[in-house]
C-alpha cells in the first residue's frame, strides 16, 4: 500500500521532480530507458537524450538552474502566474478571450487578450465556438437602425430634429417636375421595401446634401429627416446603394436623362447660347482588363479609368449632358451624339460650343460648320509648327489689350490668319497668342471669321475654367469615388450629378442677388448646409429653419410663401419657416 509520503516519490508533482526520479531510475537502479520512461511519462528517445545531457553535466546544478535560466516566464509576466486561476473560473463561465481582458480590466489587472489565449491554451481549453450576439455579454456597441421599408413610414404627428434641413429647400422643386412620373417612365428598378422612387431620392439626398461621399452614410441612418425627404422610415444602409446602382439598366439612364431635361426646363431653367465640352476621366485602381487608358489632366499621364463626356451650360453654369458609356473608337464621335440630343430636345443646334484640341477631328469640325455652329478649340503643337512660328518676323505680330480680366498677362501678342487642313475644306481662322502666361504659343481655331480677336480670346479665357467647374462637380458632387465604400457605377453617379446640378441652379436662380453665378459648394454653405425642426401634422409638414445670416434671401426670394403638395410624404402641404 503506497501512503502519503511514499506518493511524493513516486508520482511526481512538478517537472524538475519527475525528471530527478527518471534519472535515479536509470543511473541507481539501472534500468533502461524503455522501461524506466512510461514510468514517468516520457518517450524513450526523450529520456535519452536526458541522460545524455545529464553525463555532460552530472552535478545538483542540472536539477536547480541558475536565476538567469530558472522560471522566464514567472520573473517576466507575474501577472500571468497570479491571474491564472481567475481566467480559468472566468472561461468556466464561456467568456471569450475579450470578455475575460474586459472583466480584468475592470478589476484593475489588465491582461492583452493574446496572453489571456496563451494561458487557456495551456491550461488545456479550446477555443469557444462562434456565438449568436444573444449568447454574448452585454457590451457597448453601436446602434442598429431599422430595415428601410417604405411601409414603415411614420407620419403620424410629432417633431423631427434634423440635420439636413436645407434638403427640404428642393421638395417643391421635385414635386413641380413630378418626379414620381419620371421614375415611373424609365423603369427603374424597386423593390416592395423600397420602391424605386424612394430609392432615387435616397441616392439624389446624399448626392445634395454633398459634405461627404456616400461612404459616410452608415454616420446618418439615424437622422429621420434625411430618412423623410426620400420617404422612408431610414435611409438605406451602404451595402443597398451599391447594389441599387448596379441593378440599373444602362439603356435607363439616356431615358431619364431626356425626361429630366425636358421636365427641368419647363420648370424656368434656361439654356444659354455657349457650351463647353470636355471629357473626364475617372481614374480606376482595380484589376479589370476591359477599362482602358484615358489621359488624367490632374497628373498628367495616362492610367485606367472611366472616360465621361460633360457638357456645361456656359452662361448658367450647369450640367446638362453626360455620358459615361465611352469607348476609345467612339470618342470623336460623341460630339455628334451630343448634337443629335440637343437638336431633339430643343428643335434647334446650339450656336457655339468651346473646347479643347483632344475632343473630336477635324472632319467634325468641318460637320460643326455645315451645321451651322460655331466653334472655339485649340490645336495641336508640332515641332515643325513652333519652329515655323519662331521663325515669323516680329512686324507680323500686333499686340492687342483684353478687357475685364483679372489677370496679369493682359496685353498678348496675336497672328490672326486664315488657314487650311486636312478634312477641313474650307477657309478657317487661326490665332496665334503669345505673352498669356505661358512657355509656348497657344494656338486658337474657329469658324469666327469676322469676329473680333479680343472677343474670340476672352471667351476661350472664359472656357478655361470649364476645368474648375468640372471639378467643383468633382469635389461637391464626389463623382469620382469609385474607392469609396459605396462603389456606385459611374452612369449613375454622372445622372445624379446632372440632376443635383440642375437643382442647384434652379435654387440659385430663384435666390437671385448675384447667387446664380456662385458654386454650388457656395450655395451648399450658405443655405442647405442648415438644421430644422419638422413639425408633421395631418395634413402640413412644417420645416422651421434655425435661425442664420442669409435667411433673409430665402425670404425675398417666396421660399416661405410656397405651399406644395409632397406626393410621397402622405400628400401633405409643405411649409418652409425661417426664423
Amino acid at each position: 500500500m503506497i501512503t502519503a509520503p511514499d506518493r511524493v516519490f513516486l508520482e511526481p508533482a512538478t517537472a524538475k521532480q519527475r525528471q530527478y526520479e527518471a534519472l535515479r531510475a536509470c543511473f541507481v537502479e539501472k534500468q533502461p530507458p524503455s522501461q524506466a520512461a512510461p514510468r514517468f511519462g516520457y518517450s524513450p528517445g526523450t529520456l535519452r537524450v536526458m541522460c545524455s545531457k545529464f553525463r555532460r553535466l552530472p552535478s545538483l546544478a542540472f536539477f536547480f538552474p541558475t536565476a538567469d535560466r530558472a522560471a522566464p516566464s514567472q520573473r517576466a509576466q507575474p501577472r500571468k502566474v497570479l491571474l491564472r486561476e481567475k481566467i480559468t473560473a472566468l472561461r468556466k463561465q464561456n467568456l471569450s478571450v475579450y470578455d475575460i481582458a474586459r472583466a480584468l480590466a475592470h478589476d484593475a489587472t489588465p491582461l492583452s487578450p493574446v496572453m489571456i489565449g496563451k494561458i487557456l491554451h495551456e491550461q488545456g481549453f479550446a477555443r469557444l465556438p462562434r456565438r449568436k450576439d444573444e449568447e454574448r455579454l452585454a457590451q457597448i456597441g453601436p446602434v442598429r437602425a431599422a430595415k428601410a421599408d417604405v411601409g414603415q413610414l411614420d407620419l403620424s404627428p410629432r417633431s423631427v430634429h434634423t440635420k439636413f434641413g436645407g434638403l427640404f429647400l428642393f421638395l417643391p422643386y421635385l414635386a413641380k417636375l413630378d418626379l414620381p412620373a419620371i421614375v415611373q417612365h424609365t423603369d427603374l428598378p424597386g423593390t416592395d421595401l423600397v420602391p424605386a422612387l424612394q430609392a432615387i431620392l435616397a441616392l439624389l439626398g446624399l448626392k445634395l446634401f454633398g459634405n461627404a461621399r456616400h461612404s459616410h452614410v452608415m454616420s446618418y441612418v439615424l437622422d429621420e429627416g434625411l430618412a423623410l425627404f426620400s420617404g422612408l422610415n431610414v435611409t438605406p444602409k451602404r451595402s443597398f446603394l451599391t447594389e441599387y446602382s448596379c441593378r440599373i439598366d444602362p439603356a435607363v439612364y439616356p431615358v431619364l436623362m431626356r425626361l429630366w431635361f425636358d421636365r427641368i426646363q419647363r420648370l424656368g431653367l434656361k439654356r444659354g447660347r455657349s457650351l463647353d465640352l470636355d471629357f473626364h476621366t475617372i481614374p480606376f485602381h482595380g484589376q479589370d482588363a476591359l477599362v482602358e487608358k484615358h489621359y488624367v489632366s490632374k497628373r498628367s499621364r495616362r492610367q485606367k479609368g472611366l472616360l465621361a463626356f460633360l457638357v456645361r451650360d456656359a452662361e448658367h453654369n450647369v450640367f446638362c449632358y453626360a455620358n459615361a458609356e465611352i469607348r476609345k473608337s467612339e470618342q470623336a464621335d460623341e460630339i455628334l451624339r451630343f448634337l443629335t440630343f440637343w437638336k431633339e430636345r430643343t428643335s434647334h443646334y446650339p450656336e457655339e460650343l468651346v473646347f479643347d484640341s483632344r475632343l473630336t477631328t477635324y472632319a467634325n469640325l468641318y460637320r460643326l460648320d455645315q451645321m451651322g455652329i460655331r466653334f472655339i478649340t485649340l490645336r495641336r503643337r508640332s515641332r515643325q509648327m513652333l519652329q515655323a512660328i519662331h521663325a515669323r518676323p516680329l512686324s507680323a505680330w500686333r499686340r492687342i489689350e483684353l478687357p475685364n480680366l483679372a489677370r496679369q498677362y493682359r496685353t498678348p501678342r496675336i497672328l490672326d490668319e486664315r488657314i487650311g487642313l486636312r478634312d477641313y475644306p474650307a477657309p478657317l481662322r487661326q490665332m496665334t497668342i503669345t505673352d498669356l502666361g505661358h512657355e509656348e504659343p497657344t494656338l486658337l481655331l474657329t469658324n469666327h471669321l469676322t469676329l473680333a480677336a479680343t472677343t474670340v480670346i476672352t471667351r476661350y479665357a472664359q472656357r478655361m475654367i470649364i476645368e474648375n467647374q468640372i471639378a467643383d462637380g468633382i469635389d461637391f458632387f464626389h463623382m469620382d469615388a469609385l474607392s469609396s465604400a459605396v462603389a456606385m457605377k459611374v452612369n449613375c453617379d454622372l445622372q445624379l450629378t446632372l440632376m443635383a446640378s440642375s437643382l442647384y441652379r434652379l435654387l440659385a436662380c430663384q435666390i437671385g442677388e448675384g447667387y446664380p453665378a456662385m458654386r454650388s459648394r457656395t450655395l451648399f454653405q450658405h443655405f442647405v448646409d442648415a438644421t430644422a425642426q419638422i413639425h408633421i401634422a395631418e395634413k402640413t409638414l412644417t420645416v422651421r429653419f434655425q435661425k442664420r445670416a442669409r435667411n433673409p434671401f430665402l425670404l425675398a426670394a417666396g421660399f416661405a410663401d410656397q405651399s406644395i403638395r409632397i406626393p410621397w410624404l402622405g400628400n401633405r402641404k409643405l411649409h418652409l419657416v425661417f426664423g
